[in-house]
């Protein structure tokens, strides 16, 4: 099964590290991605820009497209990883080292369901 894992945290306090801080953060990060690699696991990871770079699609009656990011959150999505877990409790266990070397916000952990245009989703 694949899991989403998706990263909050505040960006502001993300924005603020230093590179020096930053590279520690990333260092941590790769060697629980390298893991995953190794054991066949990981699928795309993803690191976003910020919010500030943000356009929405407001699903209104006209649609409506704005600058910036308007969704009511006190934290940010800052990036998700794809893995691939035989269970929820492994994907939780991947959380928690991401967690380890990352402390601070929330992960979001969700099934992926799979679409192939002209499929069925699996």
């Amino acid at each position: 099964m694949l899991y989403a894992i998706l990263c909050y945290h505040d960006e502001d306090l993300v924005g603020s590290w230093s590179r020096e801080q930053d590279t520690a953060v990333m260092s941590k990060l790769a060697i629980v991605q390298d893991k995953l690699k190794k054991e066949g696991r990981l699928g795309p990871v993803a690191r976003l820009l910020p919010t500030t770079a943000a356009t929405t699609l407001r699903k209104d009656d006209p649609p409506l497209v704005l600058d910036g990011p308007y969704a009511e959150t006190k934290e940010q999505l800052l990036g998700f990883y794809i893995v691939d877990c035989e269970s929820l409790d492994a994907a939780v266990g991947v959380a928690r080292d991401l967690g380890a070397a990352n402390p601070g916000g929330a992960y979001e952990i969700r099934p992926v369901g799979v679409y192939q245009p002209g499929g069925e989703a699996r």
